[in-house]
């Protein structure tokens, strides 16, 4: 009998709503997900999709002439993660996550939408501010999405490690995390090269991210309190 999981859900929601404190909602919902290895199956599998979009959209980026080491690095390393983060979900028992449909997900439908919408905004922002178009417009969009998101990792798997090693779960992203932040370093002086005001852009993209992000938390705390409901 699986014992259900009780939290103040409406808090999580109206505190995401009210101060967007994303850190400390992950600090309070990461805990209850590792705790349920169906759900923490699900965040898993829900990770790995995150990561396998961003690495089709880096490739989908890419100019089949000038395409670089780096871009071609990054985007492997992204579809890693999206298997390393698959094989993880075997170390909570659980064999169900066998692929991305949205039975095996946490919010789903905001998860897939999360960096489609980041791409839409950031394009819409650089054709809209700096005029771009084509090659350029592509590459652009590809610095500025691939800075936020690897802003985004660089809190979360940190905070998520913490979780794992707080719940002594055999879950670990420690290999994530040290890529991660060599990818940071490298989407800096990707930016640099492209343009001396490339932090005003950055700070924009970081904005767009951060809003999508706190809605996504918002879905994941609806997914879950579906998803606990249902155990009951």
């Amino acid at each position: 009998m699986i014992t259900p999981i009780k939290f103040p859900i409406g808090v999580i929601i109206s505190k995401s709503a009210k101060s967007q404190n994303n850190n400390m909602e992950l600090n309070e919902l990461l805990p209850l997900i590792i705790a349920d290895n169906q759900l923490h199956a699900k965040w898993l599998n829900t990770l790995s999709l995150m990561e396998n979009t961003g690495a089709r959209k880096i490739s989908a980026s890419e100019d089949p002439q000038t395409v670089t080491y780096i871009i071609l690095k990054h985007a492997a390393e992204e579809h890693r993660h999206a298997f390393y983060l698959k094989k993880q979900i075997e170390k909570t028992g659980i064999d169900t996550c066998a692929t991305y449909a949205g039975e095996y997900l946490l919010a789903p439908a905001y998860s897939r939408y999360y960096l489609n919408q980041l791409d839409i905004d950031v394009c819409r922002y650089l054709k809209n501010e700096l005029g771009l178009t084509g090659k350029e417009l592509r590459f652009a969009a590809y610095l500025l999405v691939t800075y936020a998101i690897e802003v985004r990792a660089d809190e979360l798997y940190p905070i998520y490690q913490d979780a794992l090693e707080n719940a002594g779960s055999k879950v670990n992203v420690k290999s994530i995390i040290l890529e991660e932040e060599g990818h940071l370093e490298e989407m800096i002086n990707q930016l640099k090269s492209f343009s001396p005001d490339w932090e005003t852009q950055a700070a924009k993209a970081v904005e767009f991210e951060s809003s999508l992000f706190s809605k996504w938390l918002m879905a994941l705390a609806e997914s879950l309190q579906f998803s606990v409901g249902s155990l009951q």
